[in-house]
Formats: C-alpha cells, structure tokens, sequence
C-alpha cells in the first residue's frame, strides 16, 4: 500500500470509528485513549499503518458489561477493512493486534508486544494522569456495585503488577518503575 492509500485508509478509519468512541458512557475508552496510544507509538518512532488501524479498532466496541468487547471489535473492524478492500494480510495482521489487547496472553509477536505496551502506557503515566485513568474506569463500571467492583478491580490491576514485567518492548521499559508505583498505592488504597 503506497503513503497516500494508507493516509486515505486511516483517515477513513477515524471517521468510522469516531461515533463508537463518542458514545454515552466512554469516560476512558474513547478517542482521546486511541490517540494516546498512538502518540505513545508515535513517540517512540515505532508507529506502523497497521498499529495505527489496530489503535482505532481495539476498543471500537465497548460494553461495561460484556467480556468480549476485544473479539466483537476486532469483528467489526475486520469488516469495515473488508469493506475497504484492505488486504487480506493486513486485516490478519490488525485483527492479531486488537485482539493482543485483551491482556490474556503474552504478546505473539513485536508488533502485538507493541500494541500491548502502547495499551497500557498509562499505568506508567503520572500518578495525576494514572488517578484520573482510574476514576474514569470507574465511572464505565457505574453499575457495579462499589464492594464487588474494589474486588474485581483489585484483581485486575493486581494481575498487571505480579508479572514480571509489565512492559515487555525496550520502547517502553521506562514506564516499567512509575506504573508499579502507581499500582501499588492505587491497589493499596482499593
């Protein structure tokens, strides 16, 4: 694909995907998170076509509720790519990386290891920016009631910090200190 198919293909990309992540109810799962992950690629010299798509695609469907937003958006996504001719090596390669987000396995390849990291930059984040990612996963999980969402929150975020490492691309390494900082007070304080 030359330089002006892809900047054509990602521009409709936001397009598309804009309206899911304008959606009621997305206080951290929105456009401002996509774009964060991509600066964060960006940033780091490291951001391809196919991780931008993926960055667009990962969160496209987001249901509090539900616990294959990952599938059911790299779905989605796969058929909006579909629709737009794209080949079929790079919807494979896009699909591989929204579904790298589910966090449920380690990264298959570098470009997934990549995704991952650029997912979870903001657990390295300022405690500030980290305090505010919080409270805004919070407010998705609205409906939870506060004693069993403490539980299933602390389990998550316990689950980041007993891996070995948390960032596993030397992109993102430095973010390795700060997000165990932050998820040590956070889950000391839940």
């Amino acid at each position: 694909m030359n330089r002006k198919a892809e900047t054509a293909l990602l521009r409709a990309a936001e397009a598309f995907c804009l309206p899911a992540y304008s959606a009621a109810g997305r206080f951290y799962h929105n456009a401002e998170h996509v774009r964060s992950v991509m600066t964060a690629l960006d940033s780091r010299g490291v951001l391809t076509p196919a991780l931008a798509l993926a960055a667009w695609g990962h969160d496209l469907v987001y249901d509090a509720t539900a616990g294959d937003n990952e599938d059911r958006s790299a779905e989605v996504f796969d058929g909006w790519l579909a629709s737009r001719q794209a080949s079929t090596e790079l919807r494979q390669e896009v699909r591989e990386l929204i579904l790298a987000t589910k966090h449920v396995a380690p990264p298959a390849s570098r470009a997934e290891a990549l995704m991952v990291d650029a997912d979870l930059a903001i657990l390295g984040a300022s405690a500030a920016e980290f305090d505010a990612y919080d409270t805004a996963i919070r407010q998705e999980y609205a409906h939870v009631p506060s004693s069993i969402y403490r539980t299933g929150r602390q389990k998550v975020l316990r689950g980041f910090l007993n891996r070995e490492r948390i960032y596993t691309t030397p992109e993102f390494v430095e973010l390795e200190w700060q997000a165990r900082v932050n998820l040590v007070r956070v889950v000391g304080l839940q």
